[in-house]
């Protein structure tokens, strides 16, 4: 888990983006010119980039993510950098095979050089669930039973019995073989309790919320740990911001964000790190100006100090 601790690590706050790195308005983005800003980010000291698993384009959902599959972008961005972390935000465990799952972590590990870390979710877009002939009232179910075949998958010559999703009996075995253990981060609460999460995961990604809310979701996450009888594991959040070129700009408010100067930007991070929050990933989306004036923005004024 090396690349993790790079990532996430107690008491300290690292930086992410999330694919696309663009600004733009709709669900679809461009794509372009993202090879080049995935190598900048790795220059300018971002520790990690992140990929979304949406099948599907819901015009009234609003994103759909980087358009190409998670596990062949991460695979192509893979081959264009050579440290920074491939993070899925998240992997959509009810709507894929779990086997499938498994041996696509176990590959992209090794050919990457160890450097996936994997979120999963149970998915925010009801309208998918028809599509894999799924029902949307079980996926809490789903997501559990994925989650723990998943796990038992990646043992040697596994045995496990899936509700869902099929069994072994301890005679055929998942190539290719990786030895370590892949970080699994839930998202959001994926239809579980919060005391399930602190136990099994590696890791809670949640989505932004005003510092009083943060106080409170924190303290619950540190009491499910102490319940779960686990030191710490990482929290980690999302974040869409939009970067003025002045950089004393006070903070207005954006979807799940704000646009504001790089100085409030430090003020926020710092404030996020004091509160426990371990790995930010930044959301260009909504910016007003371009992805790469924003990343060496970020780059030059910002991670410096979180480095």
């Amino acid at each position: 888990m090396n690349i993790y601790s790079k990532i996430a690590s107690r008491g300290k706050l690292t930086l992410g983006l999330v694919f696309p790195l663009e600004a733009y308005n709709g669900s679809v983005p461009k794509m372009e010119n993202q090879e080049k800003l995935a190598k900048r980010a790795e220059e300018l000291g971002f520790k990690a980039l992140w990929f979304r698993d949406v099948p599907f384009n819901d015009p009234n959902f609003g994103d759909a993510g980087q358009l190409y599959d998670p596990w062949i972008y991460m695979t192509h961005i893979m081959n264009q950098t050579s440290k920074i972390a491939l993070g899925s935000a998240s992997i959509i465990l009810p709507l894929r095979h779990p086997v499938h799952i498994a041996k696509s972590i176990n590959s992209l590990q090794i050919l990457s050089n160890e450097r996936l870390v994997l979120g999963v979710a149970s998915g925010d877009r009801p309208i998918e669930y028809p599509a894999f002939n799924k029902q949307l009232e079980s996926k809490s179910e789903l997501f559990r039973d994925s989650f723990f075949y998943i796990k038992a998958l990646l043992k040697d010559f596994p045995n496990y019995n899936s509700k869902f999703y099929g069994s072994t009996n301890g005679t055929i075995d998942l190539l290719p073989k990786y030895k370590q253990k892949t970080p699994m981060i839930v998202t959001g609460h994926s239809g579980q309790s919060l005391d399930w999460i602190a136990e099994n995961s590696d890791g809670w990604l949640y989505y932004p919320r005003d510092f009083e809310t943060l106080q409170i979701v924190m303290h619950q996450w540190k009491e499910a740990l102490l319940k779960a009888e686990k030191d710490w594991k990482p929290f980690m959040q999302s974040l869409y911001v939009d970067i003025t070129k002045n950089a004393e700009v006070h903070p207005t408010p954006i979807h799940l964000g704000f646009k504001s100067g790089t100085e409030y930007l430090n003020t926020h991070l710092k404030l996020l790190e004091s509160h426990g929050v371990n790995h930010v990933i930044l959301n260009l989306k909504y910016g007003s100006r371009s992805a790469s004036e924003l990343i060496e923005e970020i780059g030059e004024k910002v991670i410096p100090n979180f480095s």
